[in-house]
């Protein structure tokens, strides 16, 4: 093995002999002196290309657009409100339906039918959304596209 190691160093040795013996005709002061002016003219760089923050977070999705668009009530604070969850899951069979609701955090709830959230109860499955019944017998409708609005029929 050693004798090998020795045979690759001798063919890197005559293939790139510029490799192995580089002369270095610069001094320490030149280098300093040229690493000092690469530093100032990258700071300058860095400044002039500083870019405006926009005033919205482009990566918030639909949190910023759909906050606005409901106004908060006492439910909205709830923390079992629908308008907490985003609709992320729907599964509909013969026997047993399932929906599963994402919140902010991440955490995943599933629900089944007739099983409540908080004060709605989960009563029924369309092919992109799920109706929720209020104890007052009015509805809340909450759909893939992260809608949720309220009607007196479904």
């Amino acid at each position: 093995m050693n004798s090998f190691k020795k045979l690759i160093l001798f063919f890197i040795l005559i293939l790139f002999p510029n490799l192995a013996f580089s002369d270095n005709h610069s001094s320490n002061a030149e280098i300093v002196e040229k690493a000092k002016e690469i530093t100032k003219t990258l700071e300058t760089k860095v400044v002039e290309e500083e870019e405006d923050v926009p005033l919205n977070d482009p990566f918030a999705g639909n949190e910023g657009t759909n906050s606005s668009m409901n106004l908060e009530t006492g439910e909205e604070r709830d923390p079992l409100s629908l308008y907490n969850f985003k609709l992320s899951g729907l599964i509909s069979g013969t026997d047993a339906s399932y929906i599963s609701l994402t919140d902010a955090s991440g955490d995943v709830m599933t629900i089944t039918l007739g099983q409540y959230l908080g004060k709605v109860k989960l009563i029924d499955l369309r092919l992109s959304e799920a109706i929720f019944q209020k104890e007052d017998k009015s509805y809340i409708i909450i759909d893939f596209n992260n809608q949720v609005r309220e009607a007196n029929e479904y």
